[in-house]
């Protein structure tokens, strides 16, 4: 039995394709960021911003409610259905968005948007449609949309805002969410089998142990500060921006544009060095130091175009950073048989950061003004950074997956323990309802060792 390193073209079509559909998602929160503010002042009941960060908040909202519901009816009523359903919402809340002429109608078409949660429903169709050993790359690919994602809305929001308003924006978002109907239909082979995937979703009766976790408690206020500043900010910088530098909401984008670029290129080699050298506690604490000082900055340097790129700057070189550390953070710190119900509760508190921090920083730009905005997110900051000091230093390890047809409950145990005993290997769980095999290896190895360790497990498997 030989170890493939490479995807199927059936594999690698429905991993391009369902990343597509998650980035869409993405999209619906992130294209509009850059100028909804501004846009939402226009509107009737617009002047009191606590309702701009109702109306900006109200999808992520929607997503703490039912992501996790999604993903766990799409268990007994199929993924395909749940996308389908998840889509259309989607759809809907963009058309009632894009026809509002009240600011309380647009949080209604963002409440219905953020209705449509599928997140964790994609995921678990990405693990039905990949071998157990691919897996890993094809989340890997997910998450790299994400991060694509976001750097690309910053710049396009402003653009498209010049071509087609807001409203347009709206209006495209559902074009395109009828269009990825069709992309789940005709573009994503219907797996032959669909079952359960404990790497890829939650398990309900793990959810207790997890939010037990200290170590994953802290990662996943991290994230929850990570993302309120995030939506927190954007009630405020547009802004400031057009305000201190005269510079049109549609111009935005040749500020957002080379400070995204530049920071990618400093969060990279601080990306690779921290994996590689098994540095990722002190950079990611570098990290959340940086974005505690960016955000004490902000309340200071905003009244010219130099401190505005400066600040911004900063910001999205720790931000990047960080977004990028936390799920692999949690893929480490994670027990290997909690993963799925980990990333699960971690996206969570993901959209619970994002609903929070635009719902108080609209409302504490309205009652106090911008600097108190940014005192709010440096407070949150600061929380973190204490409690990131005192993060166990997670392993340097990385998980793989491997199939185990045919293998019983006492089967599944005893190679769990082969394997346990390899040299190289730092964590086994074997999972003979689903067929699986989970290892977290260690990563201080070279990649020859690594692929020849892989290939050991295979033959031991196959034996």
């Amino acid at each position: 039995m030989q170890f493939s390193e490479k995807m199927t073209r059936n594999e690698s079509r429905a991993t391009v394709a369902l990343a597509s559909i998650y980035g869409l998602r993405m999209l619906g929160m992130f294209l509009i960021l850059p100028i909804f503010a501004i846009y939402a002042e226009t509107l009737e009941g617009g002047k009191n911003h606590a309702l701009i960060g109702l109306a900006l908040g109200a999808y992520g909202f929607m997503q703490v409610i039912l992501q996790l519901p999604f993903g766990m009816a799409s268990d007994r009523f199929g993924r395909k259905k749940l996308i389908y359903l998840g889509l259309v919402l989607f759809a809907v809340g963009s058309v009632i968005a894009a026809t509002a002429c009240d600011i309380y109608m647009v949080i209604f078409g963002r409440a219905v948007q953020g209705a449509g949660a599928i997140s964790a429903v994609v995921t678990a169709l990405v693990a039905d449609s990949t071998r157990e050993e691919h897996r890993t790359q094809a989340m890997a690919m997910i998450g790299a949309t994400i991060g694509v994602t976001f750097a690309v809305s910053l710049v396009a929001g402003p653009i498209l805002n010049q071509w087609i308003g807001v409203a347009g924006i709206f209006w495209l978002t559902a074009l395109l969410s009828v269009a990825a109907i069709f992309v789940v239909k005709y573009g994503v082979p219907t797996p032959m089998h669909a079952h359960f995937h404990s790497d890829a979703q939650a398990v309900p009766a793990k959810i207790k142990d997890v939010l037990r976790d200290r170590q994953l408690l802290r990662l996943n206020f991290g994230t929850f500060c990570l993302h309120g500043a995030q939506m927190a900010m954007f009630m405020v910088v547009p802004f400031v921006i057009k305000a201190n530098t005269g510079i049109n909401e549609n111009n935005h984008w040749l500020i957002y544009l080379p400070v995204l670029l530049t920071s990618f290129m400093l969060m990279v080699p601080a990306i690779i060095y921290a994996e590689k050298k098994a540095k990722l506690k002190p950079v990611f604490i570098a990290a959340v130091g940086l974005m505690l000082v960016t955000q004490i900055a902000f309340m200071f340097s905003l009244n010219s175009l130099f401190g505005i790129v400066l600040t911004l700057f900063s910001y999205f070189v720790a931000f990047n950073i960080l977004e990028a550390s936390l799920p692999s953070l949690i893929s480490k710190m994670a027990p290997v048989a909690s993963k799925g119900t980990a990333m699960g509760i971690h996206n969570t508190a993901q959209s619970f950061g994002m609903f929070l921090g635009a719902a108080l920083g609209g409302w504490l730009s309205h009652r106090y003004g911008y600097s108190m905005v940014f005192l709010f997110c440096a407070t949150m900051m600061g929380l973190w950074f204490l409690l990131a000091l005192g993060m166990r230093t997670p392993p340097s390890v990385k998980t793989k997956m491997f199939h185990i047809q045919g293998y019983n409950d006492a089967q599944a145990k005893a190679l769990a323990q082969d394997v346990r005993a390899m040299e190289g290997v730092y964590e086994v769980v074997a999972i003979p309802s689903e067929t699986m095999l989970m290892v977290k290896l260690e990563n201080q190895r070279s990649k020859a060792f690594q692929a020849a360790l892989s290939q050991a497990i295979m033959n031991r498997i196959g034996s």
